[in-house]
């Protein structure tokens, strides 16, 4: 049988749950258990494929085509976890299930309530995880405890471990304790109210992970551990990092959550081994050198709009030794002062993913000063379009080339719909999404960073580079080095006769690991390595990518 780890948070929002779940399953992925791992999300959409990114952030797309949370990509950078469909559900995809259910009359014509329809629907999604060959399933819970819309989902869990018994499951709660800088106090109030509420429902925290700005002393703990009834040595201690988000698994493990963790649920473990990871920390806090990558795009100004990339572009500083500064510019603002002016100096640039006109002008200007100053370039998704626009213009002399999305209108439409959208009408599942295999031509920047003539890679888009200008851009001395060959549609271009300048239609940084960069983002960072005068002037940086 699975055992059971459910993970709440408390007092506030952001406290990274997401983070402390990823960093929990790595340790016991350490001690040799395989783990399975699962976010709960209590709002009502169906999944976050139609949402705003300035409400939520990136969306996480999995391999079998699923748009999920972005914790997931915590999940999956710290973990060997295999992500699915059923990582991910929403109160939106429960009741959206319930309903059908109800419609098909698999209730007999009893009245359907939230207990008990709702919190077993809840509890098959846990059970969808639960196999023969994982040891341990980790359940986050979306939201703060005392919110309406996480009731269901909590009285969920605390109906569970009366399903499966005390011995295989197990509640951790994340919570707070604020600094009162006035009076140099961490106070506990608040942890113990957010515990209280966790009582009312009925679950009793086995374990406490106190986010804090400043180390705990022993006399708070005692008085953690005294109103909360949990064990003083199942008060953990969560100190904001000072270096890198992956500093968090050897925090816990110093302080023996992984031990409690095997002994609570009697599981069957070997000693841990944290030196690969301890080895990428040390490159963190001793670089050899820093480049500075220019980030031109639209939702700039918020962090997790991009927080793959971000990562991505970390995890291919680590294996050169360096230190990845971001200079973080929105495409409008190209658009304003002109490219020059706001990427002088940048040692690459990286155009991400996104939707819609604005600011697209910004980031052609952005890829064209990238291209004419040989500074290395990485267009992903829209970046990828987008390059394609500025050559299709600058290079070929196509006169307001463009793409359909943005000017139906255009006489070179160089990038236009997939052929397989032009029916689609529900916004929701609906893009090219997931992982699909890409042909890669022998000799080419791509094949030489990936080492391999096949790849896999995950989509999220309905735009597509247009067939028809193939020659005409192979003539202008673009290589289309990836092809996705069952449909015949361009996965990456290049041009050889720069330092660095690659696009992808794909999400490579949803396959990036902090000890396993991936070969597109390490080859890029050693580039801008090269042009920050650092390195060994190769600039084809390669590394083992995971299977």
């Amino acid at each position: 049988m699975s055992k059971h780890i459910f993970i709440t948070g408390g007092v506030v929002s952001s406290l990274g749950k997401g983070l402390t779940s990823a960093s929990i399953g790595m340790l016991l992925e350490g001690r040799g258990l395989k783990v399975a791992m699962q976010k709960l999300d209590p709002y009502i959409n169906v999944d976050p494929g139609t949402m705003s990114p300035y409400q939520h952030g990136e969306v996480y797309v999995t391999d079998d085509g699923t748009e999920t949370d972005l914790d997931l990509g915590h999940y999956e950078r710290y973990t060997e976890a295999v992500l699915t469909k059923h990582c991910n559900y929403t109160t939106g995809k429960i009741y959206n299930s319930v309903i059908e259910k109800e419609r098909k009359g698999d209730y007999l014509g009893a009245t359907v309530q939230v207990i008990p329809h709702i919190t077993d629907e809840i509890k098959a999604a846990i059970d969808s995880l639960c196999s023969d060959d994982v040891d341990v399933i980790l359940t986050e819970i979306g939201g703060t405890v005392g919110d309406i819309e996480s009731l269901p989902f909590l009285e969920a869990i605390r109906q569970y471990r009366l399903d499966k018994g005390q011995e295989n499951v197990m509640y951790i709660h994340l919570t707070l304790l604020p600094h009162l800088r006035a009076s140099g106090e961490l106070k506990t109030k608040p942890t113990q109210q957010s515990v209280g509420k966790l009582r009312e429902i009925g679950i009793q925290p086995d374990v406490l992970i106190c986010r804090t700005e400043l180390p705990m002393t022993e006399d708070i703990v005692k008085k953690i551990s005294l109103f909360c009834n949990v064990e003083a040595k199942a008060v953990i201690e969560e100190q904001d990092v000072a270096y890198s988000i992956y500093e968090v698994p050897v925090i816990l493990h110093d302080q023996h959550l992984d031990e409690f963790i095997v002994k609570r649920l009697g599981l069957k473990a070997v000693e841990q081994d944290l030196k690969p990871w301890l080895k990428m920390l040390e490159t963190v806090r001793n670089p050899k050198g820093e480049v500075e990558i220019g980030v031109v795009g639209k939702y700039i100004e918020l962090h997790d709009a991009y927080k793959s990339v971000y990562e991505a572009l970390s995890h291919g500083g680590h294996g050169h030794g360096y230190t990845v500064k971001f200079r973080k510019v929105a495409a409008e603002e190209v658009e304003k002062v002109g490219a020059k002016n706001v990427l002088a100096g940048v040692h690459g640039l990286l155009v991400p993913g996104g939707f819609g006109g604005r600011g697209v002008e910004g980031m052609v200007q952005a890829i064209q000063y990238a291209r004419e100053n040989k500074i290395p370039f990485f267009g992903i998704c829209l970046g990828l379009q987008c390059a394609a626009i500025e050559i299709a213009r600058n290079l070929l002399g196509l006169e307001n080339a463009d793409s359909t999305e943005f000017d139906p209108a255009t006489p070179h439409p160089v990038i236009s719909l997939l052929e397989e959208q032009k029916g689609v009408t529900h916004k929701g599942g609906t893009m090219r999404l997931g992982a699909y295999p890409c042909e890669l031509t022998s000799g080419t920047l791509a094949h030489r960073a990936y080492g391999r003539d096949q790849i896999s890679e995950r989509h999220r888009h309905r735009f597509e580079f247009n067939n028809k200008y193939r020659d005409a851009f192979l003539k202008g001395g673009v290589t289309l080095s990836g092809l996705y060959k069952d449909k015949d549609l361009v996965e990456i271009l290049e041009i050889a006769e720069h330092p660095w300048f690659l696009g992808v239609q794909f999400h490579p940084e949803f396959q990036s690991k902090p000890i396993a960069a991936h070969p597109l983002f390490s080859s890029f960072i050693g580039a801008a390595g090269n042009h920050a005068g650092l390195g060994n002037k190769k600039g084809s940086g390669t590394t083992k990518m995971l299977a």
